[in-house]
């Protein structure tokens, strides 16, 4: 063996023996927790269960149901807008103190938004949306929304979707309008009542209300529609909102072919 070789040969063994030195002197890694080891699914990972911030100007917070998990592109999408619009609130809430100068006396900004299972039929989940906004007026606001989603389509149904093309809906805005004289009443004997088109507080019209489907008295099925009425749209807001249930007698036949065998029964007491 010539010396070159030799000298070579010695070098490789000492960089091997540190190594392996080295390795030796590293402690082992720990064992993954039983719960982190567990399947982690796309949505998952994608869109958790719900989202919290908080800085010196808002914070708000986000929360999601169980019910919405198998119904992954659901969750991602909810999950992606309701973000997106708490994350803006926060950056309305800085620039608004800093128009003001940052003045100290303003509180801290909070909306809460908080998604609940309505109905699942066989085609359709309905979810109630509630967002909790306080920004520094004379008093917060809650907002009350619908959300209605075909399950095989993966996407949103709007009113014009659930209700036949070209059907007539004068007849559910008057049903509508007499449910909410009568609810108002119950609440408030003696109130004035509202109507369709009046100047003040008004009755809204159907298609533009935001809705939930009703549980029934046939499992799977609505038994109709419940209305979600905002303070200050049909009275004043210490007379808070209402929700307003319409049996499905009252729309059966204006319903679209696609979505009509959701529907049976009455809605549940």
């Amino acid at each position: 063996m010539t010396a070159l070789r030799a000298l070579l040969l010695t070098a490789a063994v000492a960089t091997a023996l540190a190594g392996c030195n080295r390795r030796e002197a590293e402690p082992a890694p720990p064992p993954l927790p039983a719960e982190a080891a567990a399947e982690i699914t796309p949505a998952d990972a994608a869109a958790p269960m719900g989202f919290a911030l908080t800085t010196e100007y808002a914070t708000v917070k986000l929360v999601l149901p169980e019910a919405i998990k198998p119904h992954t592109d659901l969750h991602a999408r909810l999950y992606a807008e309701e973000v997106r619009r708490l994350r803006q609130f926060t950056e309305g809430a800085q620039a608004d103190r800093s128009e003001a100068g940052d003045d100290p006396t303003i509180g801290r900004y909070e909306k809460t938004i908080t998604l609940t299972p309505a109905l699942e039929t066989g085609k359709l989940v309905s979810l109630k949306r509630e967002a909790f906004d306080f920004s520094g007026g004379a008093h917060p606001n809650t907002q009350t929304s619908g959300i209605l989603w075909d399950k095989a389509l993966k996407q949103m149904v709007t009113p014009a979707a659930l209700f036949r093309s070209g059907a007539n809906l004068g007849t559910l805005d008057q049903a509508l309008c007499a449910a909410i004289n009568a609810a108002r009443q119950a609440r408030v004997p003696g109130s004035p009542a509202v109507a369709l088109g009046a100047r003040d507080w008004s009755c809204p019209r159907a298609a533009a209300t935001p809705f939930v489907l009703a549980p029934g008295t046939v499992d799977g099925k609505a038994g109709g529609l419940i209305f979600l009425i905002g303070p200050y749209q049909v009275g004043p807001y210490a007379e808070g909102g209402y929700q307003i249930t319409l049996p499905l007698s009252q729309f059966r036949s204006l319903l679209s072919g696609a979505y009509a065998d959701e529907f049976a029964g009455q809605p549940a007491a």
